[in-house]
Order: structure tokens, then C-alpha cells, then sequence
């Protein structure tokens, strides 16, 4: 039968009709389909189930398959790569906000803040290389991509995405932990402008002062030399935070600002000054003048001590007169000095040689009143000492009447000074014997005794205000 189909085939394929379709009368086209028909119906059933198979019905099934796990396998693709871009997002606005936070804050919490996120890097880096290598190991575009294959890339791929995922919460929440950090950061940021500004324009004053004093025809040369020092200053301020740091800049305008203000004041006073130093001047020479003349008083006195009391009670004013003598020469010096200083516009030296000029006066002006006082006191006591006495002995008594206020003995801490000071009074009355006494001496004692009974009395007033 086979042999006849292939013959009948072959005379099919060769256009000829054969016998038996003659036979049959059954029109050509018609004649070979069911031909064909009829030669499968008779073909051994495996050959029947490969022509079957060769149609292509199975194959589609499986095609169909493997497209969905390929689309499963291109979302968690997708939703690595969104994880992915996400993560690298947070860490580089995290990264700006370290960058800030180290700029200006150099704690140790601020460094700590820097390691942490160091160790946050390497952790990133990790996910992300996971995910790259996922990225990289599948090809989910190629054709012959199988279901297996693309079931193990969407597994690797969404377990990359899972620890982009958490690695990028945990990032989040240590960014939240560096909140105030961050908020100091950005307040002396904030600082950082308006202070560099503010030393911007007060330079520009100091230096608007300077060229209005040198109008006036005074050079203020140490001004300029100070306005010249804060030059560097300037250019560090000019090459901003980036090279020097933001809170090395911000302490440095803060420090330019202060010693511009300072500046730009003296320069501003400075011809007030230069007028204050010559009125000193003139006041100086006419006080040295004045004292020059009453040290010519000196020597009367003196001889008047001499003549009407004991050695004791003028020994040492003998060398006033020389002394003042002296120091008024070296105080006309040192203004002539005071004057050249001046001239040259020196108003450090010049204003040191008046402070020199005006010690000396003092001193000299003391010691000539102390001779002309010395005599005045000494012509009160030899004239009526009880009076210096009674004095003494009133504030003797208000220290005793204070120390035995509320108590029924005194305290031994007062007693023991007002008991001694009552017998140094004792005594001091005691020496005034003999034709010419020491009155000295004996305004000496009764001071000495005022002071205790005044210290005396300080101490009692003093404790009672402590709190019992």
C-alpha cells in the first residue's frame, strides 16, 4: 500500500492522471486531497504524532511561558534599578549634608557623624555591586532566554532590589539622627556671609577715618601701621571658608571687625586727642610752676620746725627742699621730651612722658604740702593735745559699746586689740614729758589707735551681716 501511495503520489507530482483516478471519474484537485488524506490515515503512529508536533502547537505553549517569566524577570529589574537610583540619590544629599557638617563642626561628634557614614559607603557599595552583578549576569533581551533563566534573574534581582531597599532606610534614619548637627552647621553657614561682610565694610571705615585724619594734617603713622597689619587678614578672609575653613573664617571677620572698629575710633578721636595732649601740656608746665614756687617755701618751714620743736618731729622733711628741687627739674625735662614726642606726632611716647611728668609732680607736691601740714599739726597738738585725746578715746568707746552689744563679755577677738589700743593711748599720753616733747610721736600713736578701733569695729559689722 505504501508503494502504491508513492507510486500514485509520484504520478500526482508529475501532472499525469493515473488508471484509478480515470477509473473513478472524480476531478483532479479533488482526487489528490484525499489522496493525501488517506496516505497520513495510514502512516505508523509515531510518524502521525511528529507531524503534529512539527505544526508548531506545542511549541507556542512553551513560548508563551517563557514570556511571562521573561516580563516578571524585567519588573524586578525595573524595580532594582529604581531602588538602586534611589539609594544613590539619599546618599549623595547625605554626603552634602557630611560635607557641611564637617566643614564647620570639628567635635567629636561631628567626626564620629564622618566614620558612620564611611561605614554607610562601604554598605552601599556592597548593594550596589550585588546589584550590578545581577544587572550584568542576565540578559533578559536575548531570544533564547528560557523560564529557568529568567526565574533565577527576577530572584537575584529582587533580592538586590530588598537590600537596596534596606540599606537605603537605614541610611535615612541615620541622616535623621545628624539633624542637629546639621542645624548648627547651617546656622554658621548662615553666619558666614554677613561676617565676612561686616569686616569687608569695617575695613573700608578705618580706612575712610585714616585718609580724614591725614587731611587734617596729621599722619597717625601707628594707624596706618595697624590698618597696614590687618591687610593678610583681608586676603584669607578673600580666599573664603573652602581653604580655611567656615568657623576659622567667621573668627577671623569677627576679630578684623574688632580691630577695624578700633581702629577706625582712634583715628576718629585722634584729633581730639592731639588737642587734650596740648591743653596736658600747658597744664603740666604751669602746675610745675606753681609747685617750683612753693618748694621755695620749703626752707622756712623747716627753720621753723627747727626753732620750736625736737628733732624728732621735722627729722624727716630735711631733704624736701633738695628733693623737690630735683624732681621738678627732671618733670620740666621730660615735658620738653613730652613736647618733641608731640611735634613728631608720637602720641604713645607723648602721652607716656605725661604720665611720667604728672607722677613726678605728685610726689613733689606731696611732699612740699607735707612740710607746711606737718607744722599746722604740730602747732594744733602743743597747743591743746587733750583735744587729739578725747578723739582718740570716742572711738575707743564706740568700739567697746559695739563689741558689747547683746553680750554680756566681749569677744576675745575684739577685746584683746581695743584693750591694747586703750594702753598705747595710755602710753602716748604718758611721753609727752619734758620741755619739748614728741608731738610726733604722740599724733602717731593716736592715729595708730583710730585705725584699730576702726578695724574693730569693721569686723563686728561684718559678722553680724553674716547669715546665722
Amino acid at each position: 500500500m505504501t508503494a502504491t501511495f508513492a507510486r500514485s503520489g509520484q504520478s500526482a507530482r508529475s501532472g499525469r492522471p493515473t488508471a484509478a483516478r480515470r477509473r473513478s471519474g472524480i476531478p483532479s484537485a479533488l482526487a489528490e486531497t484525499v489522496t493525501e488524506t488517506l496516505a497520513l490515515t495510514l502512516l505508523p503512529l509515531p510518524l502521525l504524532l511528529a507531524a503534529f508536533s512539527g505544526g508548531g502547537g506545542t511549541r507556542r505553549w512553551g513560548r508563551f511561558r517563557g514570556e511571562g517569566q521573561r516580563a516578571e524577570a524585567q519588573a524586578a529589574k525595573d524595580a532594582a534599578a529604581t531602588a538602586f537610583y534611589e539609594l544613590d540619590t539619599a546618599q549623595r544629599d547625605l554626603r552634602i549634608s557630611l560635607e557641611t557638617i564637617t566643614a564647620v563642626d570639628p567635635s567629636p561628634a561631628a567626626r564620629k557623624a564622618a566614620a558612620d557614614f564611611e561605614a554607610f559607603g562601604r554598605r552601599v557599595d556592597e548593594a550596589s555591586g550585588t546589584y550590578i552583578g545581577a544587572v550584568d549576569a542576565h540578559d533578559l533581551d536575548r531570544e533564547d532566554l528560557d523560564a529557568a533563566t529568567a526565574a533565577r534573574a527576577r530572584t537575584e534581582l529582587t533580592k538586590a532590589k530588598d537590600e537596596l531597599v534596606r540599606v537605603k532606610a537605614d541610611l535615612e534614619r541615620f541622616g535623621e539622627s545628624l539633624a542637629p548637627l546639621l542645624r548648627r552647621a547651617e546656622e554658621q553657614l548662615a553666619r558666614l556671609a554677613p561676617a565676612v561682610e561686616r569686616a569687608r565694610q569695617g575695613l573700608r571705615a578705618a580706612s575712610d577715618a585714616l585718609d580724614g585724619v591725614r587731611a587734617s594734617g596729621l599722619r597717625a603713622d601707628d594707624l596706618a601701621a595697624r590698618l597696614a597689619a590687618l591687610s593678610p587678614e583681608l586676603t584669607r578672609l578673600n580666599q573664603g571658608a573652602g581653604q580655611h575653613g567656615v568657623q576659622e573664617t567667621i573668627d577671623r571677620a569677627e576679630r578684623v571687625l574688632r580691630d577695624a572698629e578700633a581702629l577706625r575710633a582712634d583715628a576718629e578721636g585722634l584729633p581730639q586727642k592731639a588737642a587734650d595732649l596740648d591743653k596736658r601740656l600747658v597744664s603740666l608746665r604751669t602746675r610745675a610752676q606753681a609747685i617750683a614756687n612753693r618748694a621755695t617755701e620749703v626752707e622756712p618751714v623747716l627753720s621753723e620746725l627747727r626753732r620750736r620743736y625736737s628733732a624728732a618731729c621735722w627729722q624727716d622733711l630735711q631733704r624736701v627742699p633738695e628733693e623737690a628741687t630735683r624732681a621738678i627739674a627732671q618733670a620740666e625735662e621730660k615735658l620738653r621730651e613730652a613736647q618733641t614726642a608731640r611735634d613728631a606726632q608720637q602720641w604713645p611716647d607723648a602721652l607716656s612722658l605725661l604720665a611720667t611728668v604728672r607722677a613726678l609732680l605728685s610726689t613733689t607736691d606731696e611732699s612740699v604740702s607735707a612740710a607746711r601740714e606737718r607744722l599746722r599739726r604740730l602747732d594744733e597738738v602743743s597747743f591743746d593735745h587733750q583735744q587729739e585725746v578725747e578723739r582718740t578715746r570716742f572711738a575707743l568707746r564706740d568700739a567697746q559699746r559695739l563689741a558689747m552689744a547683746g553680750r554680756s563679755t566681749p569677744d576675745p577677738r575684739h577685746a584683746g586689740p581695743l584693750d591694747e589700743a586703750v594702753a598705747r593711748l595710755d602710753r602716748a599720753v604718758d611721753g609727752l614729758q619734758g620741755r619739748h616733747p614728741d608731738w610726733w610721736h604722740f599724733l602717731q600713736e593716736t592715729e595708730a589707735v583710730r585705725r584699730t578701733a576702726a578695724h574693730v569695729v569693721q569686723e563686728i559689722r561684718q559678722a553680724a551681716a553674716q547669715p546665722r
